[in-house]
């Protein structure tokens, strides 16, 4: 395994979809097992909205295991000992890439809310350069769920010629107006928050702790589905044989959305948050003139989707559109929907369809391309 952080544009600066520029950009990354001679057997993880780029192994910060040890690591889906896993922090994000929290090199200050409005595009472009930097012309695959599989798509799109497969998991061509609320909702309650200072609270050696834990636990909700709360909760009491009748926990639901929020302020940075939802509302893949069809057309890439049944974030019928439009150009697209009652964080947990479905893929693409 390696760590490493990389600067993108000691060569050419990076050119933004909000007009700006960013003369240094730094990405910062992890890889796992080991790049073959030919270099092509390369896979990019993509992380979600709160990952970063330790997807397997330890996390050095939290002290466990990786975000997706489920389907990354030895004899998993994507196979270590076969593949050479690559997985970057996004631009705009916190542990390590260039995001609001880094130094602006033309004043010598943080960046706070100076710092450009990014987009899912930008992400994908930063990660290009860095795969250049890699030495690695085409990637056997680029794979990622939720916001991750928002940026394979943007590689699916944009950069069709530097893969072989995309592999789009719990996700969609679009951020929907419901989800675009709940991230608005997630905003105000960190830029309400008297302890935010606008956007500067880094340099007021505070953190707007309340607000980003509140964003948390609004976003939190969105990952489960009704039935997993109602199994794993339902109404039981937290440590009481009866109802306080006080704005104390009463229930037990309350308790660990608290504690999701609270956990969550000590890894992550507020700034970022407010960047990547915003990142997340703007895309949309069909508003080029002539929409999905004409993105997609004549596009050789072998895609395969996968959505769950309880997942009513990025619910299955937005995946059956963009399926739709791929099989009208002629693309070579497989999907899966898998039934659980896990909601949208289902594929980051132990599902064992969806890993042996995602593991027959995998083995199956590298029988048909030469690595």
């Amino acid at each position: 395994m390696s760590d490493s952080i990389i600067n993108i544009t000691k060569k050419k600066i990076l050119n933004l979809d909000c007009g700006a520029k960013l003369q240094k950009c730094e990405v910062a990354y992890k890889t796992y097992g080991k790049l073959n001679k030919k270099k092509t057997n390369a896979i990019l993880v993509c992380h979600a909205l709160t990952g970063d780029q330790y997807c397997s192994g330890m996390h050095p910060l939290k002290k466990k295991r990786g975000w997706w040890y489920n389907v990354v690591g030895s004899d998993k889906a994507v196979d270590t000992k076969k593949f050479f896993v690559i997985c970057s922090n996004v631009i705009g994000g916190c542990q390590g890439s260039t995001g609001p929290s880094s130094i602006n090199p033309e004043t010598n200050q943080r960046y706070d809310l100076t710092f450009p409005v990014i987009t899912i595009a930008d992400m994908v472009n930063a990660q290009v350069r860095l795969i250049d930097a890699l030495g690695i012309e085409k990637l056997f695959a680029v794979i990622g769920g939720s916001m991750g599989g928002m940026q394979a798509l943007q590689w699916g799109a944009y950069f069709p010629e530097r893969a072989n497969a995309i592999i789009p998991i719990a996700t969609s061509y679009r951020h929907s107006a419901q989800n675009i609320a709940f991230h608005e909702i997630g905003r105000q309650a960190i830029m309400s928050d008297p302890n935010w200072y606008k956007g500067k609270y880094i340099s007021k050696k505070n953190n707007p702790r309340r607000g980003l834990s509140v964003a948390r636990m609004i976003a939190h909700i969105t990952y489960l589905s009704e039935s997993a709360l109602q199994r794993k909760f339902g109404r039981n009491l937290q440590q009481r044989d009866s109802l306080s009748y006080e704005f104390d926990i009463d229930f037990q639901i309350e308790s660990y959305l608290k504690h999701q929020g609270f956990s969550f302020v000590e890894r992550f940075d507020a700034n970022s948050y407010l960047y990547i939802t915003k990142a997340m509302d703007y895309f949309d893949l069909s508003n080029k003139k002539g929409g999905l069809f004409d993105l997609f057309k004549n596009n050789k890439l072998k895609f395969c989707f996968f959505s769950f049944s309880s997942d009513w974030l990025f619910p299955t019928m937005e995946t059956k559109t963009i399926i739709k439009s791929l099989n009208s150009c002629g693309a070579n697209v497989s999907f899966v929907e898998i039934e659980t009652d896990k909601g949208h964080d289902a594929f980051l947990l132990n599902e064992p369809e969806f890993h042996n479905i995602l593991n027959g893929f995998v083995n199956g693409l590298k029988k048909k391309v030469e690595i």
